[in-house]
């Protein structure tokens, strides 16, 4: 099992920045991969960024290229999500989550444990 624990969120104006960041506990951090997923109201949870096991490899959604920045530090068994140039169309609750595999999974089954979710919201 898995714990996740996600802070950050919060509301800021457009082209502003926050940093999400999301506490796993309960087993080895390392051999598992992270991902960023977010829900907009009325809309599909997405994928927006993941990372495997050692960094070594990310994505991104298309949307959020250049904007967005996935890291992760195994010594603090802690995923970031550094968000900057924030859009009003990133409003979403956001929802880190984690895989019992260290490859990158792009679908929302592919994720094992969830956390609770943070709200960003971004002002026009």
């Amino acid at each position: 099992q898995v714990q996740l624990v996600e802070s950050g969120g919060g509301m800021v104006q457009a082209g502003g920045s926050l940093r999400l960041s999301c506490a796993a506990s309960g087993r080895t951090f390392m051999t598992i991969a992270m991902g960023w997923f977010r829900q907009a109201p009325g809309k599909e949870r997405e994928l927006v960024a993941a990372i495997t096991w050692n960094g070594g490899s990310t994505y991104y959604t298309d949307s959020v290229k250049g904007r967005f920045t996935i890291s992760r530090d195994n010594a603090k068994s802690t995923v970031y999500l550094q968000m900057n140039s924030l859009k009003p169309e990133d409003t979403a609750v956001f929802y880190c989550a984690a895989r019992d595999n260290v490859a990158i999974g792009l679908r929302t089954w592919e994720y094992d444990y969830w956390g609770q979710g943070t709200q960003v919201t971004v002002s026009s």
